[in-house]
């Protein structure tokens, strides 16, 4: 057996530390905290890949499709917490479970702030939209990597099974953008 080493102390800024603090680290709503983003940021990257080999689109529509994809999923996965909460507990989420559903709501619309902003630079003009689209692909491809690798770092794995776990996340993420692109292109 592999000896297993403790993985770091988690960084205590942004966004996810305040989730953390409010939520509790081990709390099932910091699971489904991360989820959420994971969810919204495959989303978001699929829209973004899609409407950049589209060449017909404009920053505004591109604007548009991105906004409302990121909110639906989004929408879906608060919806889908209540339909559970009910389904489990037999009653509609109270003040505090409603809180949370909607503070990990509130992660997985965090996922627009950049890309949008780059999209709106490229609707005002600042910036040509297939620069502004692949500055948002890279910004989606990083959240994705480094939640991977906080994830894997987390773990109590040794080193090669982390490698190993990254590289499986990586090749599994790689089929579900393939997956949603091609959804969201037909």
């Amino acid at each position: 057996m592999g000896a297993h080493h403790e993985a770091p102390p988690p960084p205590t800024h942004g966004g996810t530390a305040r989730a953390r603090q409010r939520l509790g680290e081990d709390a099932p709503e910091f699971v489904e905290y991360f989820k959420e983003r994971v969810y919204a940021t495959f989303t978001g990257l699929a829209i973004v890949l899609v409407v950049s080999v589209n060449d017909a689109h404009d920053a505004g529509h591109a604007v548009l499709a991105l906004l409302l994809g990121v909110v639906g999923i989004t929408a879906a996965g608060f919806v889908s917490g209540v339909i559970s909460h009910l389904a489990v507990h037999r009653d509609f989420p109270g003040g505090a479970e409603l809180r949370a559903q909607l503070r990990i709501a509130g992660g997985a619309l965090g996922t627009l702030v950049t890309p949008m902003i780059l999209l709106a630079l490229a609707w005002f003009g600042v910036l040509p939209l297939p620069a502004a689209l692949r500055a948002a692909e890279i910004v989606y491809v990083a959240t994705l990597a480094v939640i991977g690798w906080f994830a894997v770092r987390r773990s109590r794995l040794d080193l090669w099974k982390q490698l190993l776990a990254l590289t499986i996340l990586v090749t599994l993420g790689l089929v579900v953008v393939l997956l949603q692109t091609l959804a969201h292109s037909v």
